[in-house]
């Protein structure tokens, strides 16, 4: 008898995955592949569509033949700010633009100078200025840099959308990627921005459905229920949601260490937006307050410095452990040595000085000083919602200076880490399925969740 699963693309930017889940979401399958990027018409990298496309079919039709399982709900997970434009004949007519290419000027200050004041503006929408990252904006750069292209649209559907139109022929549009820092969205009116019906660009967005909507589609001679997509970020946070029922801020680090309150009430304040905070969406509309940090990317740049410094090996960072007596030595006579290289601070001194002469020293005074960002950032994702569970999940939850400094600074709340490897696939999966909570275990069961405790202060 074969096994009835739930089947989901797990879309990021490196890894394309497909996984399976039975009934109590646990993973019984899955594959993954990876493809070089192409180029777009301006020579800049960009993912590569068609292969993307042919791979996802290849693999649903192959699974679907098997003899080991039932597909009987398919959905999809994505990464955010990425847009596909299809014509009335539903074809793809350009390129999958990256979202790190470059927006020109000229057409900031067209927008702005039309839209504008941007911190106003930001602040209503939940978006900073972040240029192709707004998918809004990318529209729009779209309506006056390409008309004859944009002309042509007849829907433009955010990449969760675009691969479930792939298997559905049912464009939609969504929730949790209409509100991802797009500025499309004015989240006082609970509707699409003024600008949005100026422009006209509302004509080409399909008409919004639930994340949990399902569509019944006869897909060759079996019917499947097919998700409509969800935003990865929105999708990783919903196995925290349905399985904690205290009011928890979840912090997830890799590059970016994003600080997410669900909690969150009222609108964004101008300080907010200045403090790099902005929205994403739940599946119901609702705002999540977010706040970001180029915490990764600024501690890959400051150890490499520090490896060539000490001329130590690139990886010899992985093995230094939390020495209390190195923190207290740090801590008791502190004084910021580490000027950053791609996060502003007032803090920061005009140039690095390490008066250390060992690795592990430096190294700790590193983790000090971006643990007070860290904090930072964290405080304003909370504002003054009363929160006494952390959750850290990414690459940061095994680093073990990270995760003791952390803990001190938030002595009076419950820190926890978490292995959410299977994060946004498994939210996909559960917001399909008519799953309301999850037991109170099931972090513990399927994340490896771990307590830490604050280190006692001599």
């Amino acid at each position: 008898m074969k096994r009835k699963v739930t089947a989901v693309f797990d879309i990021g930017r490196t890894n394309k995955k497909f996984f399976l889940f039975d009934s109590g979401f646990q993973e019984v399958y899955r594959e993954y592949i990876r493809f070089d990027e192409i180029t777009d018409e301006d020579g800049y990298p960009t993912e590569n569509l068609k292969a993307l496309e042919n791979w996802a079919i290849e693999v649903f039709d192959r699974i679907l033949d098997s003899r080991e399982y039932e597909i009987e709900t398919l959905n999809f997970s994505c990464y955010g700010a990425s847009l596909v434009h299809i014509d009335e004949n539903g074809k793809a007519i350009t390129p999958l633009y990256n979202y790190m290419k470059p927006f020109k000027d000229e057409i900031f200050k067209s927008f702005y100078d039309s839209y504008g004041p941007e911190d106003e503006l930001s602040r209503i929408t939940g978006s900073p200025k972040l240029g192709m990252l707004n998918t809004g904006l990318h529209l729009y750069w779209l309506k006056y840099a390409k008309p004859e292209v944009f002309n042509r649209i007849k829907y433009s559907l955010h990449l969760p959308q675009y691969l479930s139109y792939l298997f559905t022929g049912i464009p939609v549009s969504e929730y949790t990627s209409i509100g991802c820092h797009t500025m499309l969205w004015d989240y006082e009116k609970e509707d699409y921005h003024l600008w949005v019906y100026r422009e006209g660009i509302h004509e080409k967005l399909p008409p919004i459905t639930s994340s949990r909507e399902t569509i019944p589609i006869n897909y060759k001679g079996k019917v499947i229920r097919m998700g409509t997509g969800i935003h990865d970020s929105s999708s990783a946070l919903l196995p925290y949601i349905h399985s904690i029922s205290k009011p928890f801020l979840l912090v997830s680090t890799g590059t970016w260490s994003i600080s997410i309150n669900p909690f969150s009430t009222g609108m964004l304040t101008l300080e907010d937006i200045k403090n790099d905070s902005l929205f994403n969406m739940r599946i119901d509309g609702s705002p999540v307050k977010v706040s970001r940090l180029f915490l990764g990317n600024e501690y890959k740049l400051q150890v490499k410095a520090l490896s060539n410094h000490f001329n130590v090996s690139d990886d010899c960072h992985k093995k230094v452990k939390f020495n209390q007596d190195t923190f207290f030595e740090i801590n008791n006579d502190f004084v910021a040595m580490f000027k950053w290289s791609s996060i502003a601070s007032g803090d920061m001194p005009e140039e690095t000085k390490i008066p250390y002469d060992k690795f592990e020293h430096a190294y700790h005074q590193l983790m000090l000083e971006l643990i007070q960002l860290q904090q930072k950032s964290i405080r304003s994702a909370m504002g003054d919602v009363k929160i006494k569970e952390l959750y850290v999940d990414g690459g940061f939850s095994d680093n073990e200076v990270y995760v003791q400094l952390l803990s001190q600074h938030f002595g009076n709340m419950k820190l926890n880490t978490t292995d959410s490897s299977l994060g946004s696939a498994l939210g996909a999966a559960i917001v399909v399925s008519d799953v309301i909570s999850l037991a109170p275990q099931f972090l513990k069961k399927n994340y490896t969740l771990k307590e830490h405790s604050p280190f006692i202060l001599k």
